[in-house]
Parts: structure tokens; sequence; C-alpha cells
């Protein structure tokens, strides 16, 4: 394809990438958005992820084009299925019933509203999209990326230059390629004081494990059994052995998993369909259920009725045992293929021994589903990766601006009414924010032995300042690569927090090049950074909390 161009180039296709490239197109500016996957979306498409969420993302907690997405994926819904009376008059319609979000829907479908996003700006040239192209090598000349070389699935090499580079990757492809200084695993407590970062040393290993998620459905009576992979015994019985000092539950393989309550354990059965379990009772069947059979019209002799089914994305299948970053593409390959591997294992023990809701051992009639994740296995397109590299910004988010429990601590964001407002208190007040996000600091366990860690977080602001490098002067982080600590990355990888992320520095690109301007110079002022602002809050995109 030779040398292709345009103002912003976005590396990655993923939740953040489409809504910089939605941000900066309606901005003005022209882009190019590689995606390694078919499918544009990351987490919510091609890694097969319901969106965990904060309780106020329908409300003040999400911006006008994230609204927009989530009201598009219900408006489709409505045009295109046989929903009954009461599902489709649901304002609040959550097409799976899952419980881990309002809107559980199926991927096939975020997808293909988030193609509906972008089309007119593919229509209109202004948007270039390459799908299934990766990132290789990036040429730099000093303080700046000159250019990126992507590649496609057939193996042609396209060198795509642009005066801005954001990196929307799964895994800071970017700053790795271009080498921009950021970090890997996590943190010491004395690098930046944290309660919750590790005591004995900094640690590149710390990385939260991966997951690769699949759709099943239930067919009882029936015989779906996949072949047993041949590692299965391995995993049956596998018993983690954690290096903090911590212990698991018994084997990895059970549906009783660890647990930050009282009895640091808790136990969640699966209650497949056709059977309903108690009332109130959370298991694992509509936890990430992602179609409900039972929202569609069953007097509809035109329409068959779709099976339930659920996106398992469990505990049980996490992959820790190899790390996946600050190794060779084979290394990292390896440890894809275990992950992959430990699914079908956690399938097969779901199918064969898993201990029955009714009594008994296994529900044979499991069966993986692949038309909701674009696949013909039932198997996602792209492991769910939880943590990438992270940059080293002029502004890095730490446990201090956003953990509930060391604000209180030190005596921040407590005053009445912000606790009257949300049981969490409040993050820090940047005054370069430029959007919001708020999940709990939730880390699983990691490469280097260390169990998982669970605690409050409060809602917090997501500073300009966390986006921009310390050195190189056109790079921006456009999703979970932003400068973040490793224990403050368990909050804000999230869905929305992402898809904000990469709405802010779609702007601030964007207004970067209507200004003839770079990033650094907008943040070190702070009239310029109130102009980019402006522009954010006439977008609709949120940067501070009503309660503040």
């Amino acid at each position: 394809m030779g040398e292709i161009s345009a103002d912003i180039l976005i590396v990655g296709g993923g939740t953040g990438g489409v809504a910089a490239a939605l941000a900066a197109c309606r901005n003005g500016a022209t882009v190019i958005m590689s995606e390694p996957t078919d499918w544009i979306g990351g987490q919510y498409t091609a890694q097969g992820v319901p969106p965990d969420e904060n309780q106020w993302v329908e409300t003040v907690g999400c911006s006008r084009s994230q609204q927009a997405l989530r009201e598009g994926v219900r408006r489709w819904y409505r045009e295109h299925r046989p929903l009954c009376d009461a599902a489709r008059a649901d304002v609040r319609l959550n097409p799976g019933g899952g419980w881990v979000s309002r809107l559980c829907a199926e991927p096939r479908v975020w997808h293909t509203v988030m193609m509906d996003m972008i089309r007119p700006h593919v229509e209109s040239g202004r948007l270039r999209l390459l799908l299934e192209h990766e990132p290789v090598s990036a040429e730099t000349a000093g303080d700046r990326v000159r250019s990126v070389t992507l590649r496609s699935r057939d193996g042609t090499q396209s060198t795509a230059v642009a005066t801005f580079t954001l990196d929307a990757t799964e895994w800071g492809d970017v700053l790795d390629l271009a080498g921009v200084e950021h970090a890997i695993g996590g943190e010491h407590q004395n690098v930046y004081g944290e309660m919750h970062a590790r005591t004995d040393k900094t640690h590149p290993m710390d990385q939260q494990a991966c997951s690769w998620c699949f759709a099943i459905e239930h067919r009882p009576g029936e015989d779906h059994l996949i072949a047993r992979p041949s590692r299965y015994e391995f995993w049956r019985s596998f018993v983690p052995e954690m290096r903090d000092g911590s212990s698991w539950t018994g084997p990895l393989f059970s549906w009783t998993v660890p647990s930050h309550n009282a009895e640091g354990r808790r136990t969640f059965r699966l209650v497949p369909w056709p059977d309903e379990p108690a009332q109130g009772e959370w298991e694992m069947w509509r936890y990430r259920r992602i179609v409900d059979r039972g929202a569609y019209r069953r007097e509809d002799s035109r329409h068959e009725l779709p099976p339930d089914v659920a996106l398992i994305n469990m505990v049980q299948m996490d992959y820790w045992r190899r790390p996946l970053l600050g190794v060779s593409r084979g290394e990292r390959d390896a440890a894809l293929a275990e992950a992959r591997e430990l699914s079908l294992c956690l399938l097969h023990w779901m199918q064969t021994e898993a201990p029955r809701h009714d009594g008994g051992a296994g529900y044979p009639g499991l069966k993986l589903r692949g038309e909701e994740l674009g696949t013909t296995d039932g198997l996602a397109k792209h492991v769910y990766v939880r943590e990438p590299r992270r940059l080293i910004a002029r502004t890095i988010m730490t446990e201090a601006h956003v953990g509930t429990e060391q604000r209180t601590r030190d005596g921040k964001a407590t005053d009445a009414m912000n606790w009257q407002a949300t049981p969490f208190g409040t993050g820090e007040r940047f005054a370069d924010s430029v959007a919001i996000g708020h999940y709990t600091i939730d880390l699983h366990p990691s490469c280097a032995g260390r169990n998982s860690v669970y605690v409050p977080c409060a809602p917090f602001r997501v500073p300009m300042g966390a986006l921009i490098p310390k050195r190189v002067r056109n790079v921006l982080a456009s999703g979970k690569c932003l400068g973040v600590s490793h224990v403050v990355n368990g909050a804000t990888r999230m869905h929305t927090t992402e898809w904000h992320i990469g709405e802010a520095s779609g702007t601030l690109a964007a207004w970067c090049i209507a200004n003839g301007k770079e990033p650094h110079w907008v943040h070190e002022d702070a009239a310029r950074v109130r102009a980019v602002q402006d522009i954010l809050a006439r977008d609709g995109a949120p940067m501070t909390w009503p309660w503040e």
C-alpha cells in the first residue's frame, strides 16, 4: 500500500480508538485508524466483555457520544429483533439481562452500531479505517514519531505518516515500538506512596491476568462435549499457589472462589437456562448473559426464539502463568495459546465435572456459540487484556488521587456533602480534567503470583496530563495505556472510562491540528487547557462530577 497520511493516526480500533476517531473527525481532523481484528470496539466486541460499569453510567457518568452508543444498541434491538412488548417499551432495555451491566448485549451488535457511528466519516473520506492491520515498527526523530508501519493480515505493509499518533492499542504497542517511556508491572509502595502497591519491590511480572472469553447456550438433554483439551488434567487439578502469602480456596476449577468478604470466599453457582435461580441469587449464567430468551415474543411464529446465551468471563479462566508484556512475540503467543486452552479446559470441566445446581455433575448440554462473537468456534476474536504498558506521563494518576481508603486516611474529599452524594468520597480535583470515570480498584491475580486486590475507588477525574508523555511531543494515550500506576489501572481499564479517555485524546489532537500547536504547549497554560475543555463541554463530555 506504500505511504498513507492523515492529520492523526489512531493505532488500535478498540473502545478508546473508536471514541478518539469520532471526536477527532467531528472536530475537523483527518484520521487513519488501524485495528488488528476485523471488528472495531475492543472490549465491547472483539474481546467479548459486557461492560462492567458504575451506578451513574446512564445519569451523570457518561458522555453524550457514549450515551449515543448505548441508545443506538437499544434502538437496534427494537428495530431488528422481535422483542416482547415489555422489553420493547423498557426505556432502559437490557437485551441480555446480565446483572453485571445495565446494558449486556451481543458483541456483534455493539460492533454494528459503532460501525454505523463512524460510517459518515468513512464515507466522507475524513476517516480511513484499516481493519486487520497491526503495528510492527515506528520511525522516530528526536522527540517525535515520524511514522508507524502497519502490516495487514496478508503481509502487506503500509507506512502511516501523521502529525499526531494516538496509542489506542490493547498492549500499549506504540509506546513500545516508538521508545516512548512507559511502565510495566507493579510499583513498590515507595514509588508513589500507594496503600495497595507492592511491599517487597517493584516487579515487572506483576501484570494482571488476561482472559479468553467465550459464549455458550444450554441445550438440556443434548451432548455437546468438546474434545478433551490436552492440558485438561493439569488445569482440573491446579491449585493456585500465590507468592504474596495469601491462599486460594482450593482448586481453580470450582464454583467457590476467593472473595474480599469476611469469609474470604464466595460461591457462585451456575443455573443455566431453562432453570431459574433463587430469588435474589447472583449466579454465573446471568452474570454476563448477552441474550435473554425471555425478552422475545413467544407468539410470533415468523421468528424462532433465540437461545439464552451467556458470555463466560470468570476468575476460573484468568490466565497468569506467563506475562504478555516485556517478553518476545513468541513468548507472548505461547501465553495466549495457553490462555485460550485454559478457557476450553474450564468449559470441558463445566460440561463434565462441575457440580450441578440440581445435583450430579456436568452440563453436557452447554454448547459453544460463535454467532454473537463473530467466530466459528465460540471463543472471542481477541483475548481480553486488562493491563497494557502504561505511559510515563506528565501526570501519573495514583491511589492517592482515587483510592477511597487512602484519601480517607489522608483526610481528602471527606466533606459532608460529598459523602452524602457517594459512599466512595471524591477523587483528586484535577484542574486540567478532560474526562471522568469510576470503578472499584479491581486487580486480578498477577503473573508475579500476587492475589487479587479489590478496594473502593472514588469517582475520579482524568487529567489531561495523564494523556501526554513527559518527553515525546506528538503521541497521546488514547485508552488504557494512559499515565496511571499499576494499582489505578484496576479502576481506569473499564469500558466507559476508556471511551472517555479516547474522546479526550481525539479532541485534544484535533485542537492541536487546528491551531498548529502541540499537547505540551496546551498543557503548560491553564487558559489553553480551558480552550480544549470548552470543546469537550460543547460536545457533551463530562469532566467533573455534579457533587464536586
